[in-house]
């Protein structure tokens, strides 16, 4: 079974002591600047919601191993910036797709599952065998079929994904992609990220 892979791309480098630095204009305290100084400045921010301070760290990152229905739900966050595998360009004709845990531990439903995917398999390659245009061929493929994506964002935005979609009430393949990008983000600018835990064995992320 595929699982979701998120891989990170780039990030800003010391990220939270440019934060730091841009948000300091606000109140022309640059003077105050020192070691570890940007911590506390951005529990300032965050506790404040002087969040836009934020948007001047970025993160992109690339999201493989995910269902074109984590897609369809990803791009409308439409402040990232969004790459996405093309089934225009790209040949489906022996998709990998993704299935629910909910789905492949039930027989039955399993058994339903598989047997679409292999129709719609052969769905697409008939069509292809016809001479018709993978762009048009494509709208025989389901929601299941493996997609990956380059998503670019800033860290307000990053916050405001991962709680919205670290949440219980989050589809779970979103939820497990939040999850992941949190602990890299963490790695990189904690103080920004230091308010969401994660519950492993609920697997949420909670904000503190």
């Amino acid at each position: 079974m595929l699982t979701p892979k998120v891989e990170l791309l780039f990030v800003t480098p010391n990220a939270e002591k440019l934060i730091e630095a841009a948000g300091r204009t606000s109140y022309l305290s640059f003077p105050k600047q020192r070691e570890n100084s940007e911590k506390a400045f951005i529990r300032m921010l965050i506790k404040n919601q002087h969040l836009s301070v934020l948007e001047h760290a970025y993160a992109t990152f690339r999201i493989s191993g995910v269902s074109r229905a984590f897609t369809h739900q990803w791009v409308r966050h439409r402040l990232c910036s969004i790459i996405q595998q093309s089934q225009r360009y790209v040949d489906e004709s022996n998709f990998n797709y993704i299935e629910p845990d909910s789905v492949k531990k039930n027989p039955e439903a399993h058994s339903i599952f598989i047997n679409f995917m292999d129709r719609a398999k052969e769905a697409y390659s008939q069509l292809q065998r016809m001479k018709i245009k993978k762009e048009d061929a494509r709208y025989v493929l389901p929601n299941a079929v493996e997609s990956q994506i380059v998503v670019s964002a800033n860290f307000r935005e990053w916050r405001h994904i991962i709680g919205l979609r670290g949440k219980v009430q989050a589809q779970w393949e979103i939820r497990k992609v939040a999850m992941e990008i949190l602990k890299i983000l963490r790695n990189h600018a904690p103080t920004v990220f230091e308010d969401f835990k994660i519950d492993e064995e609920k697997e949420i992320v909670k904000e503190v």
